[in-house]
């Protein structure tokens, strides 16, 4: 599997070269052996790619490399002030103009899924319109109970498109053990743990009966929210990789120009995107974990209407209150508050000084304060953030990873529409009001008959765990009695696992050599 990984890199940094992607780099600080490898890479690019612009370069590279990689620049697409305009614009195409696999493809899998030919469940079903990474859509018509015919998208699957996630999820799982096994201080960031809920998230995404529940969940939680609503599900003619949805009739969030022809207020759709996110993460605990621009549009009324609900993200309730008071504190500038909820949250060591990292976070909050977007340095600031994670040895949170990359995606798209946007004083409202709500004395009434019924509850288990815990000591009377025995089954797995682990740690050793000799001849 190890050896599979590295052909499978080797190939990604191949493409790269011959779509001319290293012509980008341009480090003049980089050691002389370095600079001699990049410029014998180099040697690799194809004419034709010199003929293209440097940020063409990168999305036809993307593009080649498959899905992974172009859920990559989708998420670079939303960071104009990260990585340029230019290039922002040119990986914005990734979102929904990837290169379209034929129709009799998209009509054997609708005949499959659905168990009937394409005329039954169909009156017409059309040339796809949208080709993303994981699937396309077609427009197509229904004939309803009533004999209406009405206008449906239909989502599917592309062919053979878990086979080619997992055989690159083998090759991001491959990176992250070997920067954990050479790297220790990395180990707080947890590579290994954020590539499984990339991997999970990804497994989901790929199940469309899953996607259209969590449509449905998104629809009852924001049936009274304004400015903000999802489309409907059409559930027989639903399966896992067919999913037909009402068809929006709108502008993506993406054409500006568009926009603003059919009179749209760009700065209150930039609110709402921020709001509508921070409702859904904050008062719901469920959120679209995919919000760019290509999966958001705006309907004749002034509506945002988001499509494409493959990746959502889930928070508990106690990390509800802790983003909430994270926020709150950052927008009241309360830098104190904020520290010890990082504290009561676990995100920080015990071993830590909350007033020196309350000091750390006034150092990030205070340059913000009062600047809209046009004034701040994501990049700069994202990377204070990492030094600051560093520090003060705080470990990654995997089950925050959604959050905090979709808080970063939403920014962005607001961005698009105001770049002077004001993060803090959008957010506030929506913050403020969960705070009163959740936090003032009604919720804490709340919270303790919650208590209460869980102790009511635990108690009724008494019985339960009474037998439970003598079946446990007779088990471990017999234990002391006769000694502790394997049966052959757990021996014989136990010799294979240990047997794959030493061939793994000896091809593992054989890639840190070659590092380490390249790294010391460079």
């Amino acid at each position: 599997m190890a050896i599979g990984a590295i052909l499978r890199l080797s190939r990604a940094g191949y493409v790269m070269a011959r779509e001319g992607v290293f012509s980008i780099v341009d480090l003049p600080d980089l050691p002389a052996g370095a600079k001699l490898a990049l410029k014998l890479v180099r040697l690799l690019e194809r004419r034709s790619a010199r003929r293209k612009t440097m940020e063409g370069r990168l999305s036809a590279a993307l593009n080649r490399l498959g899905p992974s990689y172009v859920k990559l620049g989708q998420f670079l697409a939303t960071r104009a002030d990260v990585v340029g305009d230019d290039v922002a614009r040119e990986l914005s195409a990734l979102q929904d103009k990837l290169p379209e696999f034929p129709q009799a493809e998209a009509r054997r899998q609708v005949e499959e899924q659905l168990s009937r030919p394409v005329e039954e469940v169909f009156v017409d079903f059309g040339e796809p319109v949208a080709a993303a990474s994981i699937a396309q859509v077609h427009p197509a018509t229904i004939r309803t109970r009533d004999g209406e015919l009405r206008k449906v998208a239909v989502k599917v699957l592309r062919p053979k498109v878990e086979s080619r996630f997992r055989r690159d999820l083998d090759g991001f799982y491959f990176v992250a053990r070997l920067i954990e096994r050479i790297h220790p201080r990395s180990r707080r960031l947890r590579p290994v743990a954020t590539v499984d809920t990339l991997a999970r998230s990804v497994e989901l995404e790929m199940d469309f009966r899953l996607e259209a529940a969590a449509l449905s969940e998104m629809a009852e939680n924001t049936g009274e929210d304004e400015g903000f609503r999802v489309p409907t599900v059409d559930w027989t003619r639903t399966a896992k990789r067919v999913l037909t949805l009402e068809w929006i009739e709108g502008t993506k969030l993406n054409n500006l120009d568009k926009l603003k022809d059919d009179g749209h207020d760009l700065v209150k759709l930039g609110e709402t995107v921020i709001q509508s996110f921070l409702r859904h993460a904050v008062r719901d605990g469920f959120f679209h974990a995919d919000m760019h621009q290509g999966n958001l549009f705006v309907d004749p009324d002034g509506t945002i209407v988001a499509v494409d609900f493959g990746i959502m993200g889930r928070l508990s309730r106690a990390e509800r209150r802790f983003l909430a008071e994270i926020l709150y504190g950052f927008i009241t500038r309360d830098y104190r508050r904020v520290a010890e909820v990082h504290f009561e949250a676990g995100y920080v060591p015990d071993d830590q000084d909350v007033e020196v990292f309350a000091q750390a976070l006034r150092a990030i909050g205070e340059p913000i304060q009062g600047h809209d977007a046009s004034e701040i340095s994501m990049a700069r600031l994202l990377t204070q953030l990492l030094e600051v994670t560093e520090l003060f040895n705080m470990h990654t949170q995997t089950q925050l990873i959604m959050l905090q990359k979709t808080m970063v995606v939403v920014e962005g798209v607001a961005r698009t529409l105001n770049p002077h946007l004001d993060m803090w004083k959008t957010s506030e409202p929506v913050v403020r009001t969960w705070i009163e709500k959740n936090l003032g004395p009604a919720a804490r009434l709340q919270d303790v008959a919650s208590g209460l019924s869980s102790m009511g509850r635990i108690a009724s288990d008494l019985p339960i765990f009474a037998d439970r815990l003598g079946r446990l000591s007779s088990d471990l009377e017999r234990m002391a009695e006769r000694g502790f025995r394997f049966d052959p089954e757990t021996a014989e797995a136990i010799g294979r696992a240990e047997a794959r682990h030493s061939r793994s740690g000896r091809i593992a050793l054989w890639v840190i050599a070659a590092l380490l000799a390249i790294a010391v001849f460079s």
